[in-house]
């Protein structure tokens, strides 16, 4: 998924790009480099955030809570932010902040589609969710468009790649992964990929009532997602933050209330 955004990302700039294979290569090549710190507990929460991440990442795949998913991968978020914040520099310490930001801005789109799948399955359990005969999609339109705004958040990609960024266009340099390097850095960027997998699984349970039909909305939705990386420039923390709340607010928190009364 990463080589193929990168390619996507290539084409829309008039290259060739690398290899789909190219970011496997870019981390074994990270592992085998020399880890260079400034404290070495900075990388413990690095290798905390990715086990709760790999951990996370199974709930989902086994069918479990989708609460406990969502509160599992906020945990990772966390260690990954402590990790930032150990590190002393300037420019990882406003990453960090700014991670928080992100963080807080995303996770009332996130509890939303929990609480959505919710009122129409009556379970919070994913398998529940996953062999549901109803389309949520549709019920939950509100929900899902609130979700998709938040998307780029959670994949790290503009307009929202406050705390780092894979493209060198911010004042930050690399946010919150400055102070990271060798095998923490290879680390980090396999919590993206585990991320971004998990991101993309909760699109799908919107569409699982057809399993290709969920396949296809995932890969459309990534594929959108790459689109708007490379069409949007990266807005300020304040403006991510209060619009995230607001398309929440009106988006999903109406589609709750409708919800609600329908069900009457």
């Amino acid at each position: 998924m990463a080589g193929i955004d990168r390619k996507i990302t290539a084409r829309l700039q008039g290259r060739v790009g690398p290899s789909i294979f190219q970011p496997f290569y870019d981390v074994l090549k990270l592992f085998e480099k020399e880890t260079m710190v400034v404290r070495r507990s900075q990388n413990f929460y690095v290798l905390f955030s990715l086990i709760l991440v790999i951990f996370t990442t199974g709930l989902f795949a086994w069918g479990a809570n989708l609460l406990l998913v969502i509160f599992a991968l906020t945990l990772s978020s966390i260690f990954f932010v402590l990790g930032g914040f150990k590190a002393s520099s300037p420019y990882s310490f406003i990453g960090s902040q700014r991670e928080l930001v992100q963080i807080a801005s995303y996770e009332p789109a996130v509890l939303l589609s929990a609480i959505g799948m919710y009122m129409i399955t009556n379970s919070f359990n994913i398998m529940t969710i996953f062999t549901c005969d109803k389309p949520l999609y549709i019920p939950l339109a509100g929900i899902l468009l609130a979700y998709l705004f938040i998307l780029p958040i959670k994949l790290r990609k503009s307009p929202f790649d406050l705390s780092t960024s894979h493209h060198a266009h911010q004042e930050l340099i690399k946010g919150i992964t400055t102070e990271f390097s060798g095998r923490a850095l290879a680390m980090i960027e396999i919590i993206h990929w585990y991320e971004s997998i998990i991101a993309l699984g909760i699109i799908f349970l919107f569409f699982s009532s057809n399993i290709l039909t969920g396949l296809f909305a995932a890969s459309a939705v990534y594929f959108l997602m790459s689109i708007v990386d490379n069409s949007f420039a990266r807005v300020k923390w304040q403006k991510a933050f209060s619009s995230s709340w607001l398309v929440a607010l009106i988006l999903g928190v109406g589609n709750i209330i409708i919800l609600s009364f329908l069900s009457k």
